[in-house]
């Protein structure tokens, strides 16, 4: 297994749709200008954004976090270019980026270091071999302070890994009905 680089992700990207819309290269400035968090091709990685979707963590029901039994009440949906996220909460969101993630290929997703040095947590699970959808994000905020994340702008960056051609898994994601494939939203855990 191998970590992938740029020319390769353009090239995937490119020829069998494995990230839309895409970025083949870094984008540090809006339209307009103004500087912003990285999203784009990087050297061995591609920095995803994430929407203008969002699912705030509330406590106002004083609900239980449960997995099995997830009460949707326990967020407030939010549409917009950025959202605050409270002291020790969190959030879910998308990414702008759709991906197909091909039969051969593992991806490991880890947030980008403007966050990190915020107190700002990106989590996100592996894109198993045959997953595609939007990504759903989550952002801990570690902080006493509340913190705010932007929409459309760099938050997470994937790494790539390509099994040998002789060590292709047996069973993909898609193989196996994975119940998060194909998601198109902000998605809520699952059993």
């Amino acid at each position: 297994m191998s970590i992938k680089s740029d020319k390769w992700i353009r090239r995937m990207a490119e020829q069998h749709g494995m990230i839309e819309p895409f970025e083949p290269n870094q984008v540090k400035t809006s339209p307009d200008g103004q500087r912003m968090v990285s999203y784009g091709t990087s050297s061995y990685g591609y920095d995803i954004r994430c929407s203008k979707e969002f699912k705030l963590f509330t406590n106002i029901n004083s609900t239980i976090v449960d997995p099995k039994n997830f009460d949707s009440n326990s967020f407030v949906e939010v549409n917009a270019d950025f959202c605050i996220i409270p002291p020790n909460s969190f959030a879910l969101a998308r990414t702008v980026e759709y991906f197909r993630i091909p039969r051969n290929v593992l991806t490991i997703c880890l947030g980008k270091s403007t966050y990190a040095r915020c107190g700002i947590i990106v989590n996100v699970t592996p894109f198993e071999p045959e997953w595609e959808g939007y990504v759903t994000l989550e952002f801990s905020n570690t902080t006493p302070l509340p913190a705010k994340i932007y929409a459309n702008e760099g938050c997470a960056q994937v790494l790539f890994f390509e099994a040998d051609d002789d060590d292709v898994c047996e069973t993909s994601y898609k193989d196996r009905g994975g119940k998060y494939q194909g998601q198109v939203g902000v998605t809520l855990p699952k059993i």
